[in-house]
């Protein structure tokens, strides 16, 4: 597979990493699992510091149209949903698990060109598809580490990921530009996330954390707040340097890369059948880069 801007492509790829290892630390290993600050937190440090950037004319942001900034706001509502089903799925289930539910959400998209648009599908797109959804079905069957909160959650992440592409896909106006997007989204979520805190009860729960006061959770939750933003960055800037297939191939490679390190880093157990699952999300994912590199 011949991947272009590989500079580009290669610091994608490791604040993907970086970006992955850092949350599932804090959520899994210390333990924080209170989604309205934490992704409060990252999402507050994400409209910061592309305010600051906007301000210092570090990137273009506009948003003159107040109609368009409403219309957007039912992505904003499925971006909060992402992002807090996200953590609520990452803080149980395994990454090389989470990720291959998550991209089960790609069978939602095809779903809807083919059942409502009527679009033309190729047999290949539809075969890898099925993959991905296969293995996303089988997945709670054969992990021995089922838990039922995770995959639940880790479905109502899978299906805000799928309306949010298909919003996205619908949606009339075209001058917001991707970082205006994510910086309507990202005000958005601050203020949603910071009023749920206290019904949510994560406010006053949070005071009993035990490691409310070390420094590493500290340092974690400020490098999490960080590459959140720079993997922001490099994907918006991926996106406008290279075609939707190789963007596809860079993010197919970023997934592999910290699926496979993932279980050097954090506990997970495995069986075949379970190991024969993620191939199997691999493989659709692989052929779908595919079609999207071919145009099939």
């Amino acid at each position: 597979m011949y991947l272009k801007r590989p500079a580009g492509g290669l610091a994608f790829c490791l604040f993907y990493l970086a970006s992955c290892f850092t949350n599932k630390y804090v959520l899994s290993v210390l333990k924080f699992t209170y989604p309205t600050l934490f992704q409060g937190w990252q999402t507050l440090v994400g409209a910061l510091l592309l305010h600051v950037s906007w301000r210092l004319g570090w990137v273009e942001i506009n948003l003159c149209s107040r109609s368009e900034i409403l219309s957007w706001l039912p992505a904003s509502v499925l971006f909060v949903g992402i992002i807090y089903a996200g953590s609520r799925a990452l803080s149980r289930l395994p990454i090389p698990v989470f990720l291959t539910v998550h991209n089960a959400a790609e069978v939602i998209t095809c779903g809807f060109q083919k059942f409502v648009q009527k679009e033309q599908t190729s047999h290949l797109k539809v075969c890898s598809v099925l993959f991905l959804l296969v293995a996303a079905v089988c997945l709670p069957l054969c992990d021995t580490q089922f838990d039922p909160n995770g995959y639940l959650w880790a479905l109502i992440h899978l299906i805000c990921v799928g309306a949010y592409k298909v919003f996205h896909k619908l949606w009339k106006p075209s001058s917001l530009s991707d970082l205006d997007q994510q910086y309507i989204n990202y005000v958005f979520s601050v203020v949603l996330l910071a009023s749920a805190s206290h019904p949510a009860g994560d406010l006053f729960s949070a005071l009993d954390f035990p490691f409310l006061y070390f420094y590493r959770f500290h340092s974690s939750c400020c490098a999490s707040g960080l590459l959140g933003f720079f993997l922001m960055l490099h994907t918006v800037k991926l996106k406008s340097s290279t075609t939707s297939g190789q963007y596809a191939a860079w993010s197919f490679l970023a997934k592999v890369i910290t699926a496979s390190l993932s279980p050097f880093f954090f506990v997970m157990t495995a069986n075949v059948l379970t190991i024969s699952c993620l191939v199997i999300g691999g493989v659709g994912e692989a052929l779908l880069v595919y079609t999207e590199r071919t145009g099939t």
